[in-house]
């Protein structure tokens, strides 16, 4: 049982687990908020909220907490972006010592890596590629905050959204929950933090092949459909964004030409899973919502700073139905075979996901009776997914109500499955195997 306790997927639960704790103390501290106090509950939402860089707030950040605060949540954010694991090893660099067997196979678990091979110059580069990106995020951001502010508070803005996006945390400075909505015609903003959450959303994995492939001249087939699934989530839902909202006179109508293609590009890429928004989501028309909702349950890509079922698991989903409609019997991607385990991986993860996105809508049509319930299944989605994005309910939850969300949160990040194994006893392989029976299916 002990042995057990030392699983990777168990220390990788704990160890959120614990950072949500520290967090949540440090955001009731009198420093932390500009009153003086937030109560236990509030903490704790808004620090697993953070930590699982989801986006869902009950209190306004930019109103509510102090710069000690908001520098406490951005810590959350980077830290639960990377992982704790890949903060840990960063720490060993500086001192010099080498990452043992048991810290690689930690490494390989938060990164959701295929092999622990090669894991260690891996998270080297990750540590780099999120300098970068978020460096340059953050001086765009800055020079253009710049302009409405001054100069220190501009900086300090631009590096905030800037980790914030990238992380896919969606927390924002802006105040009265308006996140971006004041740039949703501004192309430095939403551009930016556009590619900032693409980036933070493709996988470290993905990016490193990227960077590899002016030596190697190939990708794996892993990227190509991380690449071809994004890419194709991205440009659909921002046609379908635009042709939904374009008379909305409360969405789109009233923006340019421009802007309106901005905003539906911008309100595509958030649910994946930023939870940044540039159009006022409750104002939104219901097949945009509906649309959002899909989005954000399918989310970012493995080993990435986003949640959702990823992207892989829904092309292995969409070949494995599609192969089943030809009447063949494998499922092919790219010129390459998925393999069986692949398929019922991604299957359990999705069965997962309805499953208990339908369980907290459930309880939450219990527990917040009255309220509609597009608005309950977008906010139950939006946790699960790590997303943020909110038709305003989150601030009026019950505190039972706030409770589920925490967990789903937390459930949400570090992974259905790792969540499963965690909680469950050791895998063995089946003594012996059963005899074929058939059923019919459809």
């Amino acid at each position: 049982m002990t042995k057990n306790l030392l699983d990777p997927p168990k220390i990788l639960v704990l160890g959120f687990a614990i950072l949500i704790l520290i967090g949540a103390y440090l955001l009731t501290l009198p420093i932390s908020t500009e009153n003086g106090g937030l109560s236990f509950l509030d903490a704790l939402f808004t620090s697993t909220s953070a930590t699982c860089v989801t986006g869902l707030v009950v209190v306004d950040t930019g109103s509510t907490f102090t710069t000690f605060g908001e520098l406490v949540i951005l810590t959350l954010i980077q830290v639960g972006g990377l992982g704790f694991m890949s903060f840990a090893t960063f720490f060993f660099f500086l001192l010099g010592k080498k990452i043992s067997l048991k810290g690689r196979l930690l490494l390989q678990e938060s990164l959701n890596n295929l092999s622990m091979a090669g894991v260690v110059r891996l998270v080297k580069r990750l540590l780099i590629f999120t300098a970068i990106i978020e460096g340059v995020g953050a001086l765009i951001l800055s020079i253009r905050f710049s302009f409405d502010m001054p100069t220190g508070k501009a900086i300090y803005y631009g590096v905030f959204h800037s980790v914030s996006n990238f992380n896919n945390a969606g927390f924002d400075l802006m105040g009265e929950f308006r996140s971006l909505t004041p740039y949703a015609s501004d192309p430095f903003v939403t551009l930016t933090v556009a590619f900032l959450i693409t980036f933070g959303g493709i996988g470290f994995i993905v990016m490193n092949e990227l960077y590899e492939y002016r030596n190697a001249h190939r990708l794996s087939v892993h990227t190509k459909i991380v690449l071809t699934t994004s890419v194709t989530l991205t440009i659909a839902g921002a046609i379908l964004i635009f042709l939904f909202e374009y008379g909305n006179a409360k969405t789109l109508q009233p923006l340019s030409f421009m802007g309106k293609m901005l905003s539906s590009l911008f309100q595509s890429v958030s649910p994946r899973t930023a939870g940044s928004n540039t159009l006022n989501i409750p104002d939104l028309t219901q097949p945009t919502l509906l649309l959002i909702i899909f989005l954000m349950f399918v989310g970012a890509s493995p080993g990435s700073t986003g949640g959702g079922i990823k992207t892989t698991t829904l092309a292995t989903l969409v070949g494995t139905v599609w192969s089943q409609i030809k009447g063949k019997g494998d499922v092919v991607l790219f010129r390459h075979r998925i393999v069986s385990e692949t398929i019922f991986k991604a299957l359990s993860v999705t069965f997962i996901g309805v499953f208990m996105v339908s369980i907290i809508s459930i309880l939450l049509t219990i527990t917040e009776s009255g309220t509609d319930f597009l608005m309950i299944l977008f906010e139950a989605t939006s946790a699960f997914a790590t997303v943020g994005l909110s038709m305003g309910l989150t601030p009026e939850l019950s505190p039972v109500g706030r409770m589920l969300i925490i967990f789903t949160m937390f459930a949400g990040r570090v992974g259905p499955l790792t969540l499963a194994f965690a909680i469950a006893m050791r895998r063995k392989p089946d003594p012996f195997r059963r005899p074929k029976g058939k059923i019919m299916i459809g």
